[in-house]
Parts: structure tokens; C-alpha cells; sequence
């Protein structure tokens, strides 16, 4: 099933209710605060509550006006009645006078006024934030089962045991086929092949347990490669952001495979013991010195080279698992 990215789609609709409130801003010069001033007011009557009756004069129409007015609670004793030092026992508040409009000379009452309608700028403001948070905020709680997927440290391992497999199963299938190229030319009779022995003497030198190991390679690098495939969405953060919900699935099923054969391999040493057969099976590349161990070895024991000859001669030629993108250098 293909991602449906729905909540980059409501992010962007938050940002464009964001942009209209802007503009709807710009193009209202009405749509800011009342034009006021700010006057003494001289309370008559006040509660506790903040409830009072003021009285205050009308520039406008040259008069002295009273009205309710809700006066701030928390100033000081001292303005409030009979503290105040007015001779006619009121108390003193500051607030707002229209100055414009049909309401020229009424009071502003800011906390009334906070209980009027939202504009139209005001609401495409609101519902732009609500959506925004809503696409960010959704937006990362559905990538974060894709990002608690990645499994990068235990997909390197597997690569570096898929390499390590097909290293060895590369070398003893070198090995091996050094021997019959060299067998082709040459026997082991009164004046053997030195090019022969020396492929034999590889082989001796690496064991009769190499033959068992380079097999378990490459049953392993076969396991491993269609699984470290599907396992690469798990590869780094990337790769799982842009993979889709089935490579996810089987991404995760792969790791699972992996880890499984991780502990399998860790258990018996198996990535030491190919690291160990490739680096035995590479001793032939210093030609002079092996020809050398290779020529006292069989005069020691003949026998054991045309023995080991024989068994190689039935078997079909070695597997060769496919080349990986990175050799190590011969040592």
C-alpha cells in the first residue's frame, strides 16, 4: 500500500489559514484595538470583585458621565475608598475613553471587550495554529515506528559475516582449483610438479577441517544475501523514512532472520573461524617461500599429498559465492 503523506497535507493547510489570518490583518486597519485614551475615573461604588461605578468627564460632551465599569482588583488599599484622599469619600481607578467612532467618549472596558466575537482574521488564526500543531505533531508519530525500525549496527554485522562467508568460500574454492590446474600439468611421481605441491601443500596447511568451513560459508552467505536485501530499509534512518509499508514489513522480518543467525554464528565463532581458514588458504601467495615449506613437506610424507590428491579429484569444482563490492587486502 502506497504512504499517504495526509499529514503534510494538513500542515499545509494550517500554514495557508495562517497566511489568509495575515493578510485579513494587513487589510483591516479596524481589526486592531479601539482608539482610546486612557483617564482618571473616580469610583463611587466598588465590590469585591472588581464590580464598580465610576464617574468620569465627557470631553466630548461636556458633562460628567457614570457607568459600570470593572475596576482592577489587585491596585493598591490606598486608591480605594475611604483610603483615598478624595473629599467626597470615592476611590480612584485609571481607564480607557473611546475617542472615535459612534462610541466616542463611552468607556473601554478591556475586560468586556476580551468577551466579543472573533474576527475573521482571529479565527482563520486559530484554526491555522490548530492544524499546524496537528501536521507536526501526527506527522511524528507516524514516522516513529519507521525510525525505531532502523537496525543499522546489527545489518553491519551481518554484512561484515556475509563477507567473511564469501571470503572463505572464495579462497578454498581458489585453493581447490589451484590443485586441478596444477594436476592437469604435472603428478606426483619420482619428480613431482613443484607447482602441484604447492597447491596441495595450501591445502594441507590449512586443514582437513577448511573443506567443512568453506561448506558452511557458503550455506551461509546463501542465507544471508536475500535477507541483508530485504533487510535495507533497516539500514540507516534514511533508507527507512523513503521504504513503503510492505519493504518495512519485510524488513523487519528480515532483521528478525538475521538476528537469529547472528547468535547462531556468534555461538559456534563462526565469523573467526572463516576470518582464520581464508588467512590459512592465503599462504601460498609468497610463491619462493611456499615452494620451499611446500618442497621439505613432501618429502617428509608423499604419501599424504597423493592421499589429499585423491580426494580432491572426485569432487565437483567448488562453488564461488558472488564477489563482494569490498575485498580486504591479501595479507
Amino acid at each position: 500500500m502506497r504512504h499517504v503523506p495526509f499529514f503534510r497535507w494538513v500542515l499545509t493547510a494550517g500554514f495557508a489559514l495562517f497566511a489568509c489570518s495575515v493578510g485579513l490583518y494587513a487589510t483591516e486597519p479596524d481589526a486592531g484595538l479601539p482608539a482610546t485614551r486612557q483617564i482618571d475615573l473616580a469610583v463611587v461604588h466598588e465590590k469585591a470583585d472588581g464590580t464598580c461605578r465610576v464617574r468620569w468627564t465627557d470631553p466630548y460632551a461636556k458633562k460628567t458621565r457614570e457607568g459600570p465599569y470593572h475596576c482592577d482588583v489587585g491596585r493598591s488599599d490606598l486608591l480605594k475608598a475611604p483610603n483615598y484622599g478624595d473629599s467626597r469619600g470615592y476611590g480612584w481607578a485609571s481607564g480607557f475613553m473611546f475617542t472615535e467612532g459612534p462610541d466616542r467618549g463611552d468607556l473601554y472596558d478591556v475586560d468586556a471587550g476580551s468577551e466579543e466575537d472573533l474576527s475573521a482574521s482571529d479565527t482563520l488564526l486559530l484554526l491555522g495554529v490548530l492544524l499546524i500543531l496537528t501536521g507536526l505533531v501526527g506527522g511524528n508519530l507516524r514516522a516513529l515506528p519507521r525510525v525505531l525500525g532502523v537496525e543499522a549496527r546489527l545489518v553491519r554485522r551481518a554484512i561484515r559475516l556475509a563477507e567473511a562467508a564469501g571470503w572463505a568460500s572464495e579462497d578454498h574454492a581458489r585453493a581447490v582449483d589451484a590443485v586441478r590446474d596444477a594436476g592437469r600439468r604435472g603428478e606426483l611421481g619420482a619428480v613431482p610438479d613443484p607447482d602441484l605441491v604447492r597447491a596441495l601443500w595450501v591445502l594441507r596447511e590449512a586443514g582437513p577441517q577448511a573443506r567443512a568451513v568453506a561448506a558452511t560459508a557458503r550455506k551461509f552467505a546463501a542465507r544471508l544475501r536475500p535477507l541483508l536485501e530485504k533487510a535495507a530499509p533497516a539500514a540507516g534512518l534514511s533508507h527507512r523514512l523513503r521504504a513503503g509499508p510492505a519493504a518495512r514489513a519485510e524488513a523487519e522480518a528480515a532483521v528478525a532472520e538475521l538476528r537469529r543467525l547472528l547468535a547462531d554464528a556468534e555461538r559456534h565463532g563462526l565469523r573467526e573461524r572463516f576470518a582464520q581458514t581464508s588467512v590459512d588458504l592465503l599462504r601460498g601467495q609468497d610463491a619462493d617461500r611456499a615452494a620451499l615449506a611446500a618442497g621439505a613437506d613432501f618429502e617428509q610424507d608423499p604419501e599424504a599429498y597423493r592421499r589429499l590428491l585423491e580426494d580432491l579429484a572426485p569432487l565437483e569444482p567448488a562453488a564461488r559465492s558472488e564477489p563482494s563490492r569490498r575485498r580486504r587486502r591479501r595479507r
